[in-house]
């Protein structure tokens, strides 16, 4: 897709607007005072028609961007989003949490990483973000004002290991494993307290769940629209689960013929679900029933700007989706951006 330029756009808007050029290179001369990505996301935002695919909304003066950038390299995979429309992503390189505005798309790095990677992650109403570790066989709890880790668990010390995603029940952080047949728990005490390493819970899963030993298995995680139980999708096979939380039980979500295949970051809406099918390029969307018992697929979302999106968070009537790129090779230039659509 074609990108604008910064000298192109300022033209260009003058001509449209009949503003002077002088006022608008003085506009666009501001933007370059900060980061790269921060910079070219700052221009792309005041763009009156950035991009329109028929799925993605027109951009103008006013809304927030349908397309921004992150920094060069970062290698996104997780999202969240929180009430005041900040959005933070985890890095598979590092691990480092990178939060930016939806309404500009500028941002900056708010917390270092351990060294391994952040994956799927989740934001409270306490200004708190859990965070999946990947390969480390571990979680992290982070303060979002401060950028402070609140708390850190430790799953496994197996070497076989992929902390994969999280999702927040009233009263417990749940973590899937992609490589081992077993989901995390967290539990959360009074008012949402953190509890010690000692509570941290290993529930192995069973019942129609078939692990295997091969491809990634257990990956994004929801709750059910009930808030009864858990959902899970298996990467390998595209099947979705229902999940016992107390006994780890799964029974296999009925969605007739239609499987999930290549599904990533799972996210509920009511009694929508939104799967992300990163490979495809595209998300499912399907109506489930309160139990998450059966369903059916509705509608499928996809945009000429999608790169292999990973997960998804919700702010207003967007979805908003970083793009892994798993097929670029990546290098301290690759570009990585947030592409958003209409639900």
């Amino acid at each position: 897709m074609s990108r604008p330029q910064p000298r192109h756009f300022g033209r260009a808007l003058a001509a449209t607007l009949g503003l002077p050029v002088l006022l608008l290179s003085s506009l666009t001369a501001s933007a370059f005072t900060g980061t790269p990505a921060a910079t070219t996301a700052a221009i792309r935002s005041t763009s009156s028609t950035f991009l329109d695919d028929g799925l993605c909304d027109r951009v103008r003066f006013g809304t927030n961007p349908a397309h921004f950038d992150l920094p060069a390299g970062f290698q996104p995979e997780g999202i969240a989003i929180d009430k005041s429309g900040t959005a933070y992503f985890g890095s598979r390189l590092d691990g480092d949490i990178y939060a930016a505005s939806l309404r500009t798309g500028e941002g900056k790095v708010i917390s270092q990483g351990p060294g391994t990677a952040s994956q799927g992650m989740k934001v409270d109403q306490r200004g708190r973000l859990f965070v999946a570790g990947a390969g480390g066989g571990n979680g992290r709890v982070i303060d979002t004002r401060s950028g402070k880790v609140l708390a850190a668990y430790t799953f496994t010390t197996s070497t076989n290991t992929f902390v994969n995603d999280v999702v927040l029940s009233k009263d417990a952080a749940w973590f899937t494993d992609s490589r081992q047949q077993v989901l995390y728990q967290v539990p959360l005490g009074r008012n949402g307290k953190l509890p010690g390493q000692a509570a941290v819970k290993t529930i192995p899963l069973s019942g129609d769940y078939v692990h295997d030993p091969v491809n990634l298995n257990a990956n994004g995680i929801e709750l059910t629209p009930d808030g009864r139980n858990l959902i899970i999708v298996q990467s390998a096979t595209g099947f979705l689960f229902r999940v016992d939380p107390r006994t780890g039980v799964t029974r296999r979500i009925d969605l007739g013929a239609t499987v999930m295949t290549n599904g990533d970051g799972l996210l509920l809406s009511k009694n929508t679900l939104y799967v992300v099918q990163n490979r495809l390029n595209k998300v499912a969307v399907l109506d489930l029933d309160r139990s998450g018992s059966k369903g059916r697929l509705v509608k499928e979302l996809t945009s000429t700007d999608f790169d292999i999106p990973t997960t998804a968070a919700l702010y207003g009537s967007r979805l908003y989706l970083p793009n892994a790129r798993f097929s670029t090779p990546p290098t301290p230039t690759t570009e990585y951006w947030v592409t958003a659509v209409q639900r």
